[in-house]
């Protein structure tokens, strides 16, 4: 095998496993914020006041799977997205 050939199939290896890993942070970005039934979730309203209770200002709010998702910006100016348990009010991501 050439040098020049070894270098291609490093260079496909490398790219195929950057890949991979990409898919795989996205199905993990899918995150299940609850498994409570959706009757039992708290109103979209309760859980903006809860997410502006910890001094977030709230841009969007909106469900998503079982997720409430929170378009805020940080008491610093930075935007973030939350994801809160729509059951308890609770913040388990933000990015």
């Amino acid at each position: 095998m050439t040098s020049a050939l070894r270098f291609t199939t490093a260079g496909v290896a490398a790219a195929l496993l950057m890949m991979t890993v990409s898919v795989t942070d996205a199905a993990s970005s899918a995150k299940a914020c609850t498994e409570v039934p959706r009757n039992q979730w708290l109103s979209l309203d309760t859980l903006q006041r809860k997410v502006e209770m910890t001094g977030f200002g709230v841009r969007k709010a909106e469900l998503e799977g079982s997720c409430a998702k929170f378009d805020v910006t940080a008491k610093t100016g930075d935007r973030l997205v939350l994801l809160v348990d729509p059951a308890t009010g609770t913040i388990v991501d933000g990015r």
